[in-house]
C-alpha cells in the first residue's frame, strides 16, 4: 500500500516497548526495515537511554512511534500524556516514556499501546486489511487486547484492557489463584505465559501438546473471546504472543468458542469459516515493531 502525501519518502523510527524487551527499528514498513536492535527492559533510565542512543546512530527519522506496554496515558490534554501509569513492573510506574524520547530526539512522537500498535500493522499490511472492526489479542508475558473500529484505534476512557476481564473460575478443576496483582484470577491472571508456568511448574514452551495445560488454556481464552465477540462483534480476531506459538492451541480455541456461542450468533464466519475468523497475525513477530513505525508515520499526518 503506497504512502502518499508529503511523507511518502520519509523514514520513521519505531519502538516496541515491551515489559521484557525493547525492539527499536528504522524503516517504512515490513519490507523496509533498515536497522533494528533489541535489548532487555531494565530500569527506565538505562532502557530509554539505549533506545535514544540507537536512533542517534541511524539515519535521521521524521518521527518515532512508540507501541508500549501499559497501562499508559493516551489523553493529549492530560499532564501525564505519554506516561506509563499504573504498571506493576518495578520502577516503570509514572515514567514519561514518550516525552523523554521526543525531547531527546526532537521529532514528533506517535504513542499507543503495544497491542494497538500490532493491530495497526495487521490492518495496514496483514490479516486485518479491509476490515472495519477487529480485535488483536496478545497472549504472552501478559494478555492485552486492542483493535480498530472504522479505521480508528480503540481508545476511550483510557484504552482497552481486555486481559483484565473476569472469568468463570471452576475451583474444583483449577485451584490456581491467579497471578494478576490487581485482580487475581482475571484472564491475564489465569492464562498468561507466567500463569501457565506457575500453575504447572514448568515454562509453557516446555509442556508437550498433549499436556492438560493446553485444554485449560484454550478454555480460558475461549471464555474471553466469547465475551469480546458478544460485546464488540469483531469481523476477525487475531491472536499473537509467545503462548500462541503453540499452534495446536488455535483449533482448540476455535472449537470451544463455537461450543460456547452455541450457534446463537448466526454468521458464516463463526459457523462455517471459523478457521479464517480466529487467526494468527500475518506479520508474526514483526507486527509490533511495524505497528510502531506506522504510529510514527501517523504522527506526521
Amino acid at each position: 500500500m503506497p504512502y502518499g502525501g508529503r511523507n511518502s519518502t520519509a523514514v520513521f523510527g519505531g519502538i516496541e516497548a515491551g515489559g521484557t524487551k525493547f525492539v527499536c527499528a528504522v524503516g517504512t514498513g515490513p519490507d523496509d526495515i533498515r536497522a533494528e536492535t533489541r535489548f532487555p527492559t531494565t530500569t527506565p533510565e538505562e532502557t530509554i537511554g539505549r533506545a535514544i542512543a540507537f536512533f542517534r546512530e541511524q539515519e535521521p527519522v521524521t518521527a518515532v512511534g512508540i507501541a508500549s506496554f501499559g497501562p499508559i496515558d493516551l489523553n493529549p490534554d492530560s499532564p501525564t500524556y505519554g506516561y506509563i501509569t499504573s504498571t506493576p513492573k518495578p520502577h516503570w510506574a509514572t515514567v514519561d516514556l514518550a516525552g523523554t524520547i521526543g525531547r531527546a530526539l526532537a521529532v514528533p512522537i506517535g504513542f499507543d499501546t503495544d497491542v494497538n500498535g500490532a493491530a495497526l500493522a495487521e490492518w495496514r499490511w496483514g490479516a486485518a486489511q479491509g476490515l472495519d472492526i477487529f480485535i488483536y489479542l496478545t497472549v504472552g508475558t501478559g494478555i492485552g487486547g486492542g483493535g480498530m473500529i472504522n479505521g480508528r484505534l480503540m481508545h476511550g476512557l483510557i484504552h482497552p484492557e481486555m486481559g483484565h476481564i473476569p472469568l468463570p473460575h471452576d475451583w474444583e478443576r483449577d485451584a490456581y489463584n491467579g497471578r494478576c496483582p490487581y485482580h487475581g484470577d482475571c484472564l491475564e491472571g489465569m492464562a498468561s505465559g507466567p500463569a501457565i508456568g506457575e500453575r504447572w511448574g514448568k515454562p509453557a514452551h516446555e509442556l508437550p501438546p498433549t499436556h492438560p495445560a493446553w485444554a485449560l488454556e484454550a478454555d480460558y481464552l475461549a471464555m474471553g473471546l466469547y465475551s469480546f465477540i458478544c460485546t464488540l462483534s469483531p469481523q476477525r480476531i487475531i491472536i499473537g504472543g509467545g503462548v500462541m506459538e503453540q499452534s495446536h492451541l488455535f483449533p482448540l480455541i476455535r472449537q470451544r468458542v463455537q461450543k460456547r456461542l452455541n450457534s446463537y450468533i448466526q454468521s458464516p464466519s463463526l459457523l462455517q469459516q471459523i478457521d479464517a475468523y480466529i487467526v494468527p497475525p500475518d506479520l508474526g513477530k514483526s507486527a509490533g515493531i511495524c505497528g510502531a513505525i506506522e504510529l510514527g508515520r501517523q504522527a506526521t499526518a
